[in-house]
């Protein structure tokens, strides 16, 4: 390999490689694909990589490399994947890493990084997929995080950038051919704190993971503004205040966690928050309540009261109605044998009752009689009088 001088793709991944990655780069000029992912390599990274003045897919995750990021690599100004995962690196994360404005995926998870997230990384205009979980970062995230523009970005033309392992909605799934598609920032299990970052603007941002942090204060109530977010992790943190009722407006929203905070008050009950029926995406926010938690807020038990109570009116109601078709039969049935009875057994009652039928009859017939007549001598009256 070392005589390739012509050599442009180097993809020995998923092998069992191991010892340290030689020392072989000082006359490639031509490569931009170096993929040495999954294997068992040790050591450093050499300092000669940053002589690829040519690379754009730089994936090393998955080996046993110690060390710092060699400042070297800053050089390699054109690199698009920057995939140092799964090791044990260590050190600050440099600041040049805003010098490389084609970058579109930064990889530094499950290393030892420490001190803070350098405020050059909002420099990274086209980055769409930030991991940096699992190291021990600390003190708060940049307040420019907002302005990494390519989680904002509608991409129309489909485009190359690799294979890489995402952890979205819980889950760590392989992207390859729609890897392009994926907007994520993962910042969760370090040592971050103060308040979590504001980043309404990145209008596409699919994942976002601050989990396992010391974040502080109130969930932005803007953060109903991201309405392509499909997972959202807050979990594990300081976080206090209500659940914003923005939120409700993440209508893609499907993987929610907010347990092990200090939230307070009622669980929304609108669009996606009545998929939320899992107890432990709210668990151990003691002053939470609503459903799906057993804790019932203030007001909830004189609604149940009134309804409760309106249902039993209902019900009430229903059961009166039901009592009086019941009682219709035998009520008829009672009736009816209460005045045809006696008229069979008592026969002085029986012609009384007759006669006095044949004389209401002959009185109406007589009044009937009377009014048609006087009906007709009216009319005779007035065909006279138009004859006339």
């Amino acid at each position: 390999m070392a005589k390739i001088t012509g050599l442009t793709n180097l993809v020995i991944s998923n092998n069992q490689l191991s010892g340290e990655i030689p020392l072989i780069w000082n006359d490639k000029p031509d490569l931009y694909e170096v993929d040495m992912a999954n294997n068992s390599l040790s050591g450093e990274i050499p300092s000669s990589m940053g002589t690829l003045s040519s690379l754009m897919f730089l994936i090393l995750s998955g080996n046993k490399l110690t060390g710092e990021i060699p400042s070297s690599l800053q050089n390699c100004k054109d690199m698009d994947s920057f995939d140092l995962g799964d090791n044990r690196l260590s050190g600050n994360l440099p600041s040049w890493i805003g010098e490389m404005q084609s970058l579109l995926i930064l990889r530094l998870r499950s290393n030892f990084f420490d001190g803070n997230i350098p405020s050059q990384v909002c420099s990274l205009s086209h980055l769409h997929i930030l991991d940096l979980a699992h190291n021990n970062l600390s003190g708060s995230v940049p307040s420019c995080l907002g302005n990494l523009s390519g989680m904002a970005t509608e991409i129309s033309n489909e485009r190359y950038e690799g294979r890489l392992s995402v952890v979205v909605k819980g889950r760590e799934l392989i992207y390859q051919s729609t890897l392009y598609l994926v907007n994520s920032i993962d910042l969760s299990d370090n040592n971050l704190s103060g308040k979590l970052p504001e980043i309404r603007n990145l209008s596409r941002l699919g994942t976002l993971n601050l989990s396992i942090n010391h974040f502080t204060g109130n969930i932005p109530e803007d953060i109903g503004g991201l309405s392509q977010l499909e997972t959202l992790d807050l979990s594990r943190n300081q976080l206090s205040g209500p659940i914003p009722p923005s939120m409700i407006s993440l209508t893609s929203l499907n993987h929610l966690n907010l347990s092990y905070n200090s939230l307070s008050g009622k669980i929304p009950t609108s669009n996606q928050f009545q998929t939320f029926n899992d107890p432990s995406i709210y668990r151990n926010n003691l002053a939470l309540c609503g459903d799906p938690l057993p804790m019932k807020c203030p007001g909830d038990d004189k609604a149940t009261t009134d309804s409760s109570r309106a249902g039993n009116e209902d019900h009430d109601d229903e059961f009166e109605m039901r009592w009086f078709y019941v009682s219709m039969g035998p009520g008829f049935v009672v009736g009816f044998w209460a005045v045809f009875v006696p008229l069979i057994i008592n026969r002085s009652w029986r012609r009384a009752y007759f006669r006095f039928l044949d004389e209401m009859k002959d009185r109406v017939m007589v009044v009937i009689t009377v009014n048609v007549a006087r009906l007709q001598k009216k009319c005779k009256w007035e065909r006279r009088q138009h004859g006339t």
